[in-house]
């Protein structure tokens, strides 16, 4: 396990917990980063041998970003008068494409990311296969040819430089961020849930723990703030039976670790390890990239959707594709070269509600990719 992120409902004391994750894993001997868009509540961290503390700013990336390259772009289109750094308006989803730039470059054992509440980190984890989506539609395979050739010709000084080399110059740097993307593989990234042990808190996490199945994800654990002690009064006998409701439904998404309620914060490193006393950090992280495999009537692909119902999930093809959508959330899969030169048969939704829901998408062999004697040994063993 490369990655642990933590998040949860806002107010779930998700940034805390990830600091005492941290401190855990530095005072273990890992090399470990501590990344968050916030500074940490917990005062301390700078005096942990081993800890690296990286705070991310979308605008000043953009900033950065604008500095390094509005040179470049000044000499391609000398008849714009472009701003200052200093005046650039980042655009939205800036601070979660400097946090996977940032998970990138990090130089560390372990990366802690405090992902902030649940859309924040379910943006991000969306983060890479959008923008995988998105250049391989603006620059499909032949336009990337007519690119190079472009690209030869202006070095060879046999066509002068323009806006659209500036647009080409992109790509690279797109397909080096994508090249590291720490969360490629979700096997090396774990997930911490924070939440208060409260109803509106299950339907959250569920809804979470979906579409974190739908990137590949599971919940490693679930951190469950609890009443500390029990009370008297119908007030206290409702509370407690509430709690042990809640309870018992985040432990149907991953293993509960109780965290009593406190009258504040855990300020300082003592009290936040306090909070993750008894609990291991994860050795492990999601599932195994889906892989085909062979049906009795052609090809299979499974993606794991714990706890979906039939009405959420929705599955289209385009091109070498499967676009897997759960209400609003939408994930591109890239087909392996197998089942690009297959047809979508359909696709069903099994043991819906369940943690072991899933998608199962089945294929045939197109024949108008697949050769003639291929195909008749295929007719033959399926």
């Amino acid at each position: 396990m490369r990655t642990l992120l933590v998040t949860g409902p806002g107010g779930a004391g998700s940034s805390t917990v990830a600091a005492a994750a941290a401190v855990r894993a530095a005072r273990s001997g890992r090399s470990t980063l501590l990344l968050g868009r916030q500074p940490s509540p917990v005062q301390g961290l700078d005096d942990e041998p081993g800890l690296q503390l990286g705070r991310i700013s979308g605008t000043r990336a953009v900033a950065d970003l604008w500095s390094a390259h509005s040179g470049a772009l000044a000499g391609l289109a000398p008849h714009l008068t472009l701003p200052p750094a200093t005046s650039v308006v980042p655009l939205p989803g800036s601070e979660e494409l400097a946090l996977l730039a940032a998970l990138g470059d990090a130089e560390a054992d372990l990366v802690v990311v405090d992902a902030g509440p649940l859309d924040d980190a379910l943006r991000l984890l969306a983060l890479p296969a959008a923008l995988r989506w998105w250049t391989g539609l603006a620059l499909p395979p032949t336009v990337r040819a007519l690119a190079a050739v472009r690209t030869a010709a202006v070095g060879a000084g046999a066509v002068k430089r323009g806006p659209l080399d500036a647009a080409l110059a992109v790509l690279p740097v797109v397909e080096g961020l994508l090249a590291r993307d720490r969360l490629a593989d979700p096997t090396g990234t774990a997930v911490w849930l924070t939440a208060p042990a409260r109803s509106s808190a299950v339907g959250a996490l569920r809804s979470a723990t979906t579409v974190l199945g739908l990137h590949g994800l599971r919940p490693a654990a679930v951190l469950a703030r609890v009443l500390p002690t029990a009370g008297a009064g119908e007030w206290w006998e409702h509370r407690a039976a509430e709690q042990d409701d809640a309870v018992a439904g985040l432990g149907a998404l991953a293993p509960v670790h109780a965290v009593p309620e406190a009258t504040g914060d855990p300020a300082d490193v003592p009290r936040a390890l306090g909070l993750v006393e008894g609990l291991d950090l994860p050795t492990a992280g999601g599932t195994p990239a889906p892989e085909p495999r062979r049906g009795e009537t052609g090809w299979q692909l499974t993606v794991p959707l714990p706890f979906a119902e039939r009405p959420q999930v929705s599955l289209t093809r385009w091109g070498d594709d499967l676009v897997v959508a759960v209400g609003e959330d939408r994930r591109s899969l890239r087909l392996d070269s197998l089942l690009r030169r297959c047809e979508v048969t359909g696709g069903r939704l099994a043991d819906p509600g369940s943690a072991q829901a899933r998608l199962e998408v089945s294929f045939r062999p197109d024949p108008q990719q697949w050769p003639a004697d291929l195909l008749a040994a295929e007719g033959r063993t399926s």
